[in-house]
């Protein structure tokens, strides 16, 4: 191939430009945008937390409701009318439990003494106003996520 030639050809290679972005550049482009969303993550995980404490803060100040009785006998009676022996009267995360459901899942006869907020206060009213009329309240572990106990549900049984 001639100089001619060279020169030709050499010619039809367009010039793009010595203002290309650099593979540095895109490495840094790439790592920008991770943590963009690694910090969107975190910002999720931080507001999820927060919204966590707040129903767990609501947990442990609720307090059984002034009409409970009525709401009691009307939940009691229309199970019975269709057969049902007993009623969820609670379902909360087992790390709310001082033990973390441990006396729960392994059926301990002092598992209320685990209990705390919310679910402490229903035992009481059970055991001061149901238990001497014939009512049973059992605790179980609802699900295993990860293996580790979940959630625990109350129930009141006749």
């Amino acid at each position: 191939m001639s100089n001619v030639d060279q020169t030709k050809a050499a010619a039809a290679v367009p010039d793009i430009g010595d203002d290309l972005i650099t593979p540095d550049e895109l490495r840094k482009l790439a790592e920008e945008h991770e943590m963009a969303l690694l910090k969107e993550a975190l910002e999720r995980e931080k507001k999820h937390m927060k919204e966590q404490d707040t129903v767990r803060e609501a947990f442990m100040n609720q307090h059984v409701r002034p009409d409970a009785k009525e709401r009691f006998t009307r939940a009691v009676r229309d199970a019975a009318s269709r057969g049902v022996k007993e009623i969820q009267v609670a379902r909360f995360p087992s790390s709310y439990c001082t033990d973390g459901g441990r006396a729960i899942n392994n059926f301990e006869p002092d598992w209320p003494n685990s209990l705390t907020g919310f679910a402490r206060e229903a035992y009481e009213v059970f055991d001061k106003n149901l238990r001497a009329k014939g009512y049973k309240l059992r605790a179980q572990i609802l699900d295993y996520p990860g293996g580790m106990p979940g959630d625990v549900g109350l129930y009141l049984r006749w």
